[in-house]
């Protein structure tokens, strides 16, 4: 059960990742273009946000599922002293929940701005430092897993 978890959150990594950059291209393309904010930049930010936070709902399951938790037994110098369990039990969740945060703050505060260009702007913005954010801690060794 727990590969199923564990493949299901590598490959919806790809769905997370294209429609994320999907919204900030089309962010960018709206703030250059000085076009109005329409309905379909609205869907493109909102499944990008909607596919984060599944995304993130995924890897929370995966974490206390996985066989990497029962590391945290031996205490935080051994999880710590280990480059690999460092990465899988405090940076990816870490950086991860915070880029979804940023991401959530982006959603939030273009529906907060008056004019097109600042929500086109504070999406591009928010959603792009989560996305960096997303690429700093992703597992490339072992990214993608069938």
């Amino acid at each position: 059960m727990n590969e199923i978890i564990t493949s299901l959150h590598s490959n919806m990594g790809y769905v997370v990742l294209a429609a994320l950059a999907l919204a900030i291209l089309n962010a960018f393309w709206g703030v250059f273009s000085k076009r109005p904010f329409g309905a379909r930049d609205l869907r493109i930010a909102l499944f990008a946000l909607i596919f984060s936070h599944i995304q993130l709902l995924i890897g929370l399951i995966t974490y206390f599922s996985s066989n990497y938790f029962s590391a945290w037994e031996n205490g935080m110098g051994s999880v710590m002293g280990n480059r690999n369990i460092r990465l899988y039990l405090v940076e990816h969740p870490t950086t991860n929940i915070l880029a979804i945060v940023l991401i959530t703050m982006g959603w939030s505060l273009h529906k907060k701005a008056a004019d097109s260009r600042k929500k086109f702007l504070r999406i591009a913005v928010f959603y792009t430092v989560g996305t960096l954010l997303l690429l700093s801690r992703i597992p490339w060794d072992a990214w993608p897993r069938s």
